[in-house]
């Protein structure tokens, strides 16, 4: 090679370096920050309202998706190759803290789910829903596709040890959706036909094994109370039945900002947490929620898209996963306020008030920029 083509090739290579863009440089997805971005606005909106216009509250909801958004770009910055690595330890170190819980964690109503450290606590479980797929992604990714017996039997076992330990707390929804995302990868991983067919007999004797021994009274209750709200309207019934009216009474294009009659007068339980929705739906009527499952919608499209043009076994299966399990938080927590589902204590996602389950989605959409970006740079080299 000659002096002067060496020249023209590193002047070419340094050239397109400048032409990468920023935002591609610093691992940063612009369709997804843009849609979080408007996503958690309107949450802070929202949540104004929801809070009966506690502003600190807002304030402190700000200084976590702050933190949150920190979170998301500083988890892009690692290869999906490194994540991969780190899965058994972050394995460890989940079930770990998950143990840790169960002998020194901090309680509350009735539930022991915290780790405190001095003023600070945060929940292990919450955790989980972001280490689970990122471990059974690169175990599966590492066996042969579709996966044999030997490898969803120790999937499975992967799966339930954390499972288990959540829901000894107790908290089943957590559980359940822990389980999910771990699940998920397996059926993204192209299980046969046959196997998922055997899972699903399997289930009919686990569920009864779950209601009679796993379950705790209030948790059967909930399951009878969405069966059936009205049998004690005064009781277990009332968040469910306040919530349809409150969906209900907002009509087309709602009652208006700040004018929701059912959360400002304390009939709504839960107004800035589990049931905002209901809130959204009293002041904007469906006009408003139709706008917010819009931007759910394209945010969900995103990841999917992500998953289908990532470059390896891994990524594909890791933004999947988390893509699915996103829009499984969405699904329970709109069946839960709007009475098609039992209440199960699931958040609206990125829109009611949180500080760890925020940092934990936002760490998900985190790797998923991880996936996307580190491609683009690769195909570019």
């Amino acid at each position: 090679m000659s002096q002067h083509d060496f020249l023209r090739q590193a002047e070419s290579g340094h050239n397109l370096g400048q032409q990468t863009p920023l935002l591609t440089r610093w691992h940063i997805d612009p369709w997804l920050i843009s849609l979080l971005l408007l996503l958690t606005g309107c949450g802070l909106f929202v949540l104004y309202s929801a809070s009966d216009r506690n502003l600190s509250m807002v304030i402190r909801q700000a200084v976590y998706l702050g933190i949150s958004f920190v979170v998301m770009i500083g988890i892009a910055q690692l290869s999906p190759r490194f994540l991969s690595r780190c899965s058994p330890w972050l394995y460890a170190a989940g079930v770990l803290m998950l143990v840790a819980v169960l002998v020194v964690g901090d309680g509350a109503k009735g539930a022991q789910r915290w780790l405190a450290f001095g003023s600070f606590r945060f929940q292990p479980s919450e955790v989980l829903k972001l280490v689970m797929p990122v471990v059974i992604s690169a175990w599966v990714s590492r066996q042969v596709l579709p996966p044999g017996v030997k490898a969803v039997v120790v999937t499975l076992i992967l799966i339930a040890m954390p499972v288990a330990l959540i829901a000894k707390q107790p908290d089943l929804g957590t559980s359940l959706l822990v389980g999910a995302s771990g699940v998920f990868v397996l059926l993204l991983a192209g299980l046969r036909k046959r196997v998922i067919f055997s899972a699903a007999l399997a289930a009919i004797p686990a569920l009864w094994v779950l209601w009679n021994y796993l379950m705790k009274a209030y948790q059967k209750q909930r399951v009878l109370t969405f069966l059936n709200p009205e049998s004690d309207p005064w009781g277990s019934g009332w968040n469910i039945i306040q919530s349809k009216i409150a969906i209900g009474s907002g009509g087309v294009y709602g009652k208006g900002w700040l004018l929701g009659t059912q959360s400002h007068l304390d009939f709504l339980p839960e107004s800035h947490t589990d049931f905002i929705l209901a809130v959204l739906a009293e002041e904007f009527g469906l006009a408003g929620v139709l706008v917010l499952l819009t931007i759910y919608a394209f945010i969900i499209g995103r990841g999917v898209f992500i998953a289908m043009n990532a470059q390896t076994v891994f990524g594909r299966l890791l933004a999947g996963s988390i893509t699915l399990t996103f829009f499984v938080y969405l699904f329970v927590n709109i069946g839960m306020v709007s009475g098609i589902l039992p209440v199960v204590g699931v958040p609206l996602p990125l829109v009611s008030r949180g500080g760890t389950s925020l940092v934990t989605l936002m760490a998900g959409f985190g790797m998923l920029m991880s996936v996307h970006t580190h491609r683009n740079l690769l195909a570019r080299g």
